[in-house]
């Protein structure tokens, strides 16, 4: 069985959580995603995930956010910023 994320009830700490994750995977560069295939890995529901993605284009000077696409489901787009500079 995988860890699990405990839930929490604070906006901050999830848009943190999901922050945190969003620079991991995006360590090496750009990565794109949709919402639910990563809401399992970060413990948030994909309508959730959704919602932060927006607070996050604003806030994370850390990560390039950028709506993709709309086929089924919103695919994002991010990239370190610290990897547009390398």
């Amino acid at each position: 069985m995988s860890a699990t994320v405990t839930p929490s009830t604070d906006g901050s700490s999830k848009e943190e959580r999901l922050k945190q994750y969003l620079l991991e995977k995006a360590q090496d560069g750009e990565m794109y995603f949709k919402s639910k295939f990563i809401a399992d890995d970060v413990g948030l529901s994909p309508k959730e995930i959704g919602a932060l993605m927006v607070k996050l284009r604003d806030s994370a000077s850390e990560l390039e956010i950028e709506k993709w696409s709309y086929t089924s489901a919103t695919t994002w787009r991010i990239e370190r910023r610290d990897a547009l500079t390398a």
